[in-house]
């Protein structure tokens, strides 16, 4: 039997402005879309719901392009460092925390960015074991490419100065030629893969919880990379079965497999959690370089507010070459994280010398600074740019230090992108940054920081209207994960994946996004928000 949503205004992103009156649904697909009267009179006798949008407005599922799902859930789970002041505030967090709980137990927290400080210096081990000497404590940067410890996790992993610091890693260490407890990019993994374990029930804890607010923020799927963090690749796909499939979480999840999960997701993993409408497999993910706030971003040039350094690059050019022939030799589009043009130059190389498989594409994720020649090359090759607007909000005005000149380059460049023909899509990077798409569409469309007085603009050329930028979300999702014939609209045949929100953001000013609600979220045809 078939479901009548009308009673509101509904966008089916075919083309700009184009509008129905009513959908109809059946078997989790949408059967038909148009004139609301014709609609119940070719349905009569079929319908067995008419679902009220309340004057609301609807629009194709809201499908956030780039998130860790489980690091989300682990949001809820962790110490919260966002948002601080000072690097004071954050100690006296961690001390709070230290009362708190009992000696050995360890505390983690994430979030901290020292560019919001009034004093950009990373937290040291040595501050770290004044506020808590009897707990191991590691703290990760928002951006996820640097972490800070304290001696007693340095103790309980087992690494010290005389530790080899892998490839592409950096471990600092102080004048004295001491470890300062700080870890970045692949060094990061010294501490990490020998930290105690997460249980099967914390996974699908934070996976549950992930969900729950994504449907809350007006999200019905996401492409996620979670297979290499959680104590292996077919494990955390369990935690994925159990909690969508058994579970009846319903959420569109598209994997991307980490390269280090690789071999043991093709061994394993693939046949243990098959694909399914909820769970399906994507390209190869892997890291080419790091952050600009971390200042391991790769330029082509050095950073202006440190010319001792132009960024890392995670893999040598032979070995981002061999990773990516084994994508292709397993069938697979490649992932590459690639924030500075010195790293999208070296993965755009990589990816023409190995041809991406028939009906595949790559991705190219951030892309926050490129240059002509860059761009020339993303036409030609089939890439699709993987961006995150709400960077916008967090990165400027400082990541105009880190640059200095930018002539010649292409800062955060979304509207060149699509002006160039290069297809994007939208996520959020969560929990680096807000999971909400609507913060993403207003950082789209206004690049200004939600609240700043002043209303600065940052690369007002480079502004997205309405409809591309809630397209980055809907139809851009869908491209780049291969659904563009089957989500990512309001049509026949599509699914049955709606975003309701309260009020028609094409109706009002850009910034008023930002006082919208999502009203109803829709997966496969069931309410799963509202």
């Amino acid at each position: 039997m078939a479901k009548c949503w009308t009673n509101g205004t509904i966008y089916t992103m075919e083309q700009e402005h184009k509008t129905v009156e009513a959908v109809m649904t059946e078997g989790g697909r949408i059967i038909d879309a148009g004139d609301k009267r014709e609609l119940k009179e070719r349905f009569h006798g079929r319908i067995d719901e008419v679902i009220d949008l309340g004057g609301g407005t609807m629009f194709p599922g809201f499908v956030d392009s780039h998130i860790h799902l489980i690091g989300h859930g682990e949001t809820f789970l962790k110490l919260q460092l966002s948002g601080l002041k000072h690097r004071g505030e954050l100690l006296d967090k961690i001390a709070g925390q230290a009362r708190r709980l009992p000696p050995g137990t360890w505390i983690i927290g994430e979030g901290w960015n020292e560019n919001e400080w009034e004093e950009a210096l990373l937290p040291t081990r040595v501050e770290l074991d004044r506020v808590a000497p009897n707990n191991p404590v590691m703290l990760r940067r928002v951006c996820r490419h640097v972490l800070t410890v304290n001696t007693l996790t340095l103790q309980e992993t087992g690494v010290n100065e005389d530790t080899e610091v892998p490839s592409g890693g950096v471990a600092g260490k102080g004048s004295d030629g001491c470890l300062d407890g700080i870890f970045k990019e692949q060094a990061q993994d010294l501490i990490l893969h020998r930290m105690p374990g997460v249980t099967q029930s914390y996974l699908e804890t934070a996976l549950t919880m992930a969900i729950e607010d994504c449907w809350r923020q007006g999200i019905t799927g996401c492409h996620t990379e979670d297979l290499s963090y959680y104590g292996g690749c077919t494990r955390t796909l369990q935690a994925f079965q159990k909690v969508i499939m058994e579970g009846q979480k319903k959420f569109r999840t598209h994997f991307l497999i980490h390269h280090l999960a690789l071999d043991e997701w093709l061994e394993e993993g693939r046949r243990l959690v098959p694909e399914s409408e909820f769970l399906e497999y994507g390209a190869m993910k892997l890291f080419a370089d790091g952050s600009l706030g971390g200042r391991t971003a790769l330029l082509s040039r050095p950073y202006a507010d440190d010319p001792t350094t132009s960024g890392v690059a995670v893999h040598s050019d032979e070995e981002l070459d061999r990773l990516v022939a084994k994508a292709r030799s397993a069938g697979l589009a490649a992932a590459a994280h690639a924030i500075g043009d010195g790293a999208a130059e070296k993965v755009l190389r990589a990816f023409a010398a190995h041809p991406c498989p028939a009906g595949r594409r790559d991705r190219l994720i951030h892309g926050q600074i490129l240059r002509d020649e860059l761009l020339a090359q993303l036409k030609e090759l089939p890439v699709i740019v993987d961006i995150q607007p709400s960077f916008v909000t967090s990165d400027f005005p400082w990541v105009l230090d880190r640059i200095g000149d930018a002539k010649g380059l292409h800062l955060y460049a979304w509207q060149t992108l699509l002006r160039s023909g290069i297809p994007c899509a939208g996520g959020s990077d969560a929990p680096i940054e807000s999971v909400s798409p609507l913060l993403g569409i207003y950082a789209a469309v206004t690049r200004m920081k939600p609240g700043n007085a002043q209303k600065t603009m940052y690369g007002p050329d480079e502004r997205l209207s309405m409809y591309e930028a809630i397209s980055l979300y809907t139809t851009g999702s869908a491209y780049a994960a291969g659904h563009e014939l089957d989500r990512g609209r309001i049509q026949p045949g599509y699914a049955a994946d709606f975003t309701v929100l309260e009020r028609d953001p094409f109706g009002e000013p850009p910034e008023s996004i930002l006082e919208n609600k999502v009203r109803m979220t829709v997966v496969d045809e069931t309410i799963v928000y509202g």
